[in-house]
Formats: C-alpha cells, structure tokens, sequence
C-alpha cells in the first residue's frame, strides 16, 4: 500500500517524513550505529555477543505487538512470528561458523559483517512502513493476510538474528574448558 501510494503520488513521502516522529529518527541512527560495530574484526565475549540478538528479537516482538495489539488475529500473528522464527533461524543456527573461541580468555574473535546491520535495517523498516501504513489505513489490523505477512516477516528476521547467535554460543559450548578454569 505504501510503495503503491509512493509511486503514484511521490509528493506523499514529505508528508510522510513530516509527520514521523523524530525519535524515529534518533532510533534509526542508534540502530544503524549498532549494526556498524558488526562491521569490523573485532573480540567480543558471550555476553555481549547475546545481547544484540536477544534486542533485536525483543524489538521485533514489540513492533508485532504494538502493531497488532488490536487485531483479533494476535495469537495467530505470535504463534507464526515464532514459526518463522524457528523456520528461519534453524538452518542458520547450524550453518559453520566463521568465529574463533577462546576458553580461556572466554571471548570470540568474530569476522565483519554487514548481515546484522542489514537485519536490524530490515526489521526497521518493516516497523517503520507498518506504521505509516496502520496511520494510514488501520482497517489493516484486521486484514489476515497483512498481518500474517508481517508477523512472519519478523519472526524471519529475528530467527536468523537467533540462529546467528546460537552457531556462537555452540562454539562456547563444544569449547574445552582450560585446565585452571576447571579447577578453581
């Protein structure tokens, strides 16, 4: 509906930008500087190789919810959120991983790579384009195929955010842990 709208009338994206909030804006900037620490080589330990997959996950659930909280079709919504979560995010999780970990040290050396910062973009779209289009058209909250859609668009996002993180915390796991760490 919205690409529909812009292609037809592309005097319709000032308005649209006019009437964004303007912390969307910040959040965007936050999201994008986020995703740009993905980019570079770069040592990080469990913790912090979690919290941005467990985030995102949260943001795509919030943004499932607070934009079908409304609609009937909720626990359809969250329950294929969560299928194509699983759907997506399986294969992902078994996949090789191109990351090094170190026991000792309790760290990862992790390659760049613009796959996060092209998922959190993704999903904030996604967000950004069903508000303007729920702002727009809120009828749609009750239109099965549109929110089923979206709900599964998310939850593909977020399970190759998961699966992504699973292949790192399978590393930790298959690890041998170092003599001096078992026995203390």
């Amino acid at each position: 509906m919205l690409i529909q709208l812009i292609t037809q009338h592309p005097e319709a994206i000032g308005t649209i930008l006019r009437n964004t909030p303007p912390w969307v804006g910040g959040l965007l900037v936050a999201l994008v500087a986020l995703g740009s620490t993905q980019l570079r080589d770069r040592r990080a330990g469990l913790v912090r190789v979690s919290v941005m997959p467990v985030a995102i996950t949260a943001f795509s659930l919030w943004g499932t919810v607070s934009a079908f909280a409304g609609s009937s079709l909720l626990p359809q919504v969250l329950a294929l959120w969560a299928a194509a979560a699983l759907v997506a995010g399986a294969p992902v999780a078994v996949m090789r991983v191109d990351a090094q970990y170190d026991p000792a040290t309790r760290s990862y050396a992790l390659r760049g790579s613009v796959v996060p910062l092209l998922l959190i973009l993704a999903i904030f779209l996604v967000k950004y384009v069903v508000g303007v289009e729920l702002a727009i058209a809120p009828r749609l909250v009750h239109d099965a195929p549109y929110v089923l859609t979206v709900g599964g668009l998310y939850g593909a996002f977020s399970g190759i955010f998961i699966g992504r993180a699973a292949r790192l915390w399978r590393l930790a796991l298959r690890s041998p842990v170092p003599a001096a760490a078992a026995a203390a």
